[in-house]
């Protein structure tokens, strides 16, 4: 029995993605998909790979970050995988907390700026 497979077109509705975006995972080896002449079919691997890559990229990591964590799991096997997806997450939650201080700051000088600018206006 063979493992069900999408194409090309396919893993692009259901991914939400461009095809230049598939094509360049591909070209950075983050998914490698079977080919049949010019068609490109994607099994249950390459899916699970792209789930973790959009997730991946939605907590702000980047390409080659996910590209050598996902190369572990065949060089080092899960565990090892799962204890730098620890550290990484460690990493990324101190990066995202200074950036979320920041963001804070500066909403709140901006909102003071409005403020003083509108009761200037109001003044007037």
């Amino acid at each position: 029995m063979t493992e069900p497979r999408i194409s090309f077109k396919e893993m692009c509705a259901k991914f939400d993605v461009t095809p230049r975006t598939l094509r360049y995972y591909e070209y950075i080896e983050l998914l490698a998909p079977e080919r049949e002449g010019r068609a490109r079919f994607y099994g249950p691997r390459e899916v699970a790979r792209m789930t973790l890559i959009m997730r991946g990229r939605r907590f702000g990591f980047s390409l080659e970050e996910l590209r050598q964590w996902l190369e572990m799991y065949d060089q080092l096997g899960t565990d090892a995988q799962m204890r730098k997806w620890v550290e990484m997450a460690d990493e990324q939650l101190a990066q995202l907390a200074e950036q979320k201080t920041q963001l804070e700051e500066t909403m709140k000088d901006l909102k003071q700026l409005r403020d003083e600018t509108q009761a200037n206006l109001d003044k007037a």
